[in-house]
């Protein structure tokens, strides 16, 4: 059992770190398009209000960052601290649920 955790948290940081150099690479340049366009935050902001293909693509830049950080936290813990088992677990769920609340209360906010 312990083998197949491995294997799909493997798995879940190759894809998910995918998911993120998308996101990053696409936030990245629409922000430096946006400001050298002459657009202020309040205006980039107005322009993201209500609008939900952003919506929909900071929530999977939030759930992205929300599986790859703990994932690599977790392997980091392992590899230095020799932290393992149920407790390191446990911790990294937390922090990656608390993490996808965080970052999906700021969504909504600059949805909303």
């Amino acid at each position: 059992m312990r083998v197949r955790l491995q294997v799909w948290l493997w798995l879940a940081q190759r894809v998910s770190a995918a998911v993120l150099a998308v996101c990053i690479v696409v936030h990245l340049v629409t922000m430096i398009y946006a400001v050298r366009g002459g657009l202020s935050a309040a205006e980039i902001l107005a322009r993201t209000q209500g609008n939900y293909a952003w919506f929909a693509f900071y929530t999977v830049f939030v759930l992205a960052v929300s599986i790859h950080a703990p994932i690599g936290l977790r392997t980091v813990l392992a590899e230095m601290l020799g932290w393992r088992g149920v407790v390191v677990n446990m911790l990294t769920l937390a922090l990656g649920i608390t993490s996808a609340l965080a970052g999906m209360r700021a969504v909504l906010g600059v949805f909303s």
